[in-house]
């Protein structure tokens, strides 16, 4: 803030409206160079097999993003308060012109500069801090990232590096040579000590003196030194450095990473804001700049801690970007204003074809590498096949089939009667509905149902009996005692309740279509369904759904299935689709991870879910709604959500290598 006012307010409005007009141009052309290669670079990103358990962030409504309250400042101190870097930016730079029309500023600017010393002083405390802070980061990332995960972050350090090699050695210098007489061997014979300094340090502030300096001995070497020159370069290069430097909007490459890392895709339409926020926050300090934009694109926050890793590195090729940009950009306008700017046709367009072919050179063979030296090796499945049941262990039978001679339960008893009489509670379950119900790699019955039939059984001291059904015909299995009560993911419809009698909801899912990974835009909101014509989609279990999906989408033609399996196991299978719902879909994703649950937006639509009892016995569904409540208020019933659902503890952390416990034992 105090930067960016004493550097504006400091210029006459004849320096002003010249600098805007030579160097506007300039630098925004510098700015569309660097976004344009940051929008290519993710093209290296290898294709990383993905999938992961259900997330809340899955079925709610991003927010618009209010454009009025990040880039207007109604409130500036809010603005500083609550790191709306775009506001702050704004109103400094209205302050600092505002400055530049008052006749007595001289005192201001004092007081300014005053400040921006003290400021850097206090910066200067904290930075001798920032090792201790940085090493706590780095040591905990170390400690608890995977093997799989450091692998991830190659992808970011190669990336960006070249990115920055490839702007610094190649782009930059060939845009010179293109515009001005200065020849390339000469740019780098003048501008090393300024780059090598700036590697060195990680800072481009305190080599701001060296690249004045390089810029007025290449002027000096042509004998292109005219009487303000000199001035011109004193000018501009300071002020310059206030805005992002080219080494700062290079850091928009870090959250297409860390999107591509969280396995969240941006939407194309939302590009362009991405780009304009990313400008504006860039004029702080990246440290505030970069959780701002996680932030507003809906990446984990803790992802920063990443960023902090990687700026062990990267933080000196960045500077080395700076300080080239800045050389550059200084000489550009200064050969502007004086004239000597011409375009040179032959040899713009062999820069040109270089910095392409280059470019070009860079994203492909970074691919190449990437396929061979990052190795993605898909376990996601494993952990939800080898999922285990958290309830204590209770005496159970489980029939893989519909059993044809169990005794039939006596209907005229009440069914809590029954079970407490014959020691047995009999459950309903599916063997096809992840993660209700579902039998494991090791062929055990396991789910969220499952679980928490084993804990009812637990508490009421019984035995238990799993007996499979089919959802055409579970009312007449209910109906017929066949079981006591169905446990297995099933919703409550309208349908339903005319023919069975339902306990309490003891969750509420998301309706979302199962879809092949690359045709997840086509799914993601309602503008974007109803715009494809043609589609043919499946439904599961009730014509319900049938008819609605018929009447939200008229065009399509939809199907009954059977189960996931026909869509998911059958390539060949013309289905673009399959309704289901969120929770349901994100494990089936960890199982095939080609496929993805979307929730089309804004449409959310919510079912709920309960356990139907036998017989519509109203005595049982009253004492099983408030066990259900009974579990909730005791967070039991949470903790095997977090575990089924979430995937919370499905995959247990063995301790990385330790000298400390596996050579010296002093610790388990």
């Amino acid at each position: 803030t105090v930067s960016l006012i004493l550097g504006i307010g400091s210029l006459s409005f004849s320096q002003a409206k010249l600098l805007a007009i030579k160097a506007g141009v300039i630098l925004l052309f510098f700015w569309g160079v660097v976004i344009a290669l940051v929008l290519v670079m993710p093209g290296a990103f290898p294709h990383w097999e993905s999938a992961a358990f259900f997330s809340t962030s899955m079925v709610e409504t991003p927010p618009p993003i209010d454009f009025l309250s990040i880039y207007i400042p109604s409130n500036p101190f809010f603005a500083l308060a609550n790191n709306v870097v775009p506001a702050v930016v704004l109103f400094s730079i209205l302050a600092g012109i505002a400055l530049m029309g008052i006749k007595k500023k001289t005192y201001m600017l004092e007081v300014l500069s005053a400040a921006s010393q003290a400021l850097i002083k206090v910066t200067g405390i904290i930075v001798r801090l920032t090792p201790i802070g940085v090493f706590a980061i780095s040591a905990s990332a170390a400690g608890t990232m995977t093997v799989e995960q450091f692998g991830q972050l190659q992808v970011y350090f190669v990336v960006h590096i070249l990115a920055a090699l490839l702007l610094t050695f190649v782009v930059f210098p060939l845009i010179l040579t293109s515009l001005t007489p200065f020849r390339y061997r000469d740019i780098f014979r003048f501008s090393k000590d300024a780059l090598v300094t700036g590697f060195t340090t990680g800072s481009s502030f305190v080599v701001l003196a060296v690249m004045a300096d390089s810029c007025k001995r290449l002027f000096d070497h042509y004998d292109f030194k005219e009487e303000n020159t000199e001035s011109y370069i004193d000018v501009v290069l300071p002020v310059s450095f206030n805005f992002p430097t080219m080494g700062k909007v290079l850091a928009l490459l870090f959250i297409l990473f860390a999107a591509w890392f969280s396995g969240i895709q941006i939407p194309l339409e939302k590009y362009p804001g991405f780009v304009l926020s990313g400008l504006f926050s860039f004029f702080a300090g990246l440290d505030m700049a970069i959780p701002f934009m996680l932030d507003l694109t809906r990446i984990p926050a803790d992802m920063y801690q990443l960023y902090v890793v990687t700026g062990i590195v990267n933080v000196r090729f960045t500077t080395l970007l700076s300080v080239m940009g800045l050389i550059v950009f200084t000489v550009l306008v200064t050969c502007s204003i004086t004239g000597l700017l011409k375009i040179r046709p032959k040899q713009a367009l062999l820069s040109l074809v270089i910095a392409v072919l280059a470019s070009a050179g860079v994203v492909g063979g970074s691919s190449v590498y990437f396929d061979r030296a990052v190795k993605n090796e898909y376990t996601k499945d494993q952990v939800i096949a080898g999922m285990q049941l958290m309830s204590l262990p209770v005496p159970r039978r489980v029939y893989k089939s519909p059993p044809k001679d169990i005794t039939p339960a006596d209907s005229k008893l009440p069914v809590l009667e029954r079970i407490r009489q014959t020691g047995v509670i009999r459950v309903g379950y599916h063997p096809d509905n992840l993660p209700f119900s579902y039998f494991n790699s090791a062929g055990e019955l396991v789910g969220l149902d499952v679980d928490l039939a084993q804990l009812l059984a637990f508490e009421l001291d019984c035995r238990l009996e799993f007996i499979p059904f089919d959802f055409e015909t579970m009312d007449r299995q209910l109906n017929d005692h066949k079981f006591d009560l169905i446990m297995a993911g099933v919703a409550i419809t309208t349908t339903r309740l005319q023919r069975m009698t339902f306990s309490a909801p003891y969750m509420v899912g998301t309706l979302a279509f199962m879809v092949r990974d690359y045709r997840r835009d086509d799914f993601s909101t309602r503008k974007a369904l109803k715009s494809r014509k043609g589609l043919k989609l499946g439904v599961m279990r009730s014509k319900l759904y049938v008819k609605k999906l018929q009447a939200y989408l008229p065009d399509a033609e939809v199907v009954l299935v059977h189960s996931p399996g026909d869509f998911l196991e059958n390539p060949e299978t013309d289905l673009d689709g399959l309704l289901t719902i969120a929770e349901a879909g994100a494990a089936w994703s960890l199982l095939y991870p080609s496929f993805q649950a979307v929730v089309p937006q804004p449409d959310i639509s919510r079912i709920q879910m309960g356990y139907p009892i036998a017989g519509r016995d109203l005595q049982m569904a009253d004492f099983m709604s408030q066990w259900i409540d009974a579990k909730k208020k005791s967070g039991e019933f949470q903790r095997k959500y977090d575990h089924w659902i979430l995937g919370r503890g499905a995959v247990t952390e063995k301790p990385r290598w330790s000298v400390v416990r596996d050579v010296l034992g002093w610790v388990d």
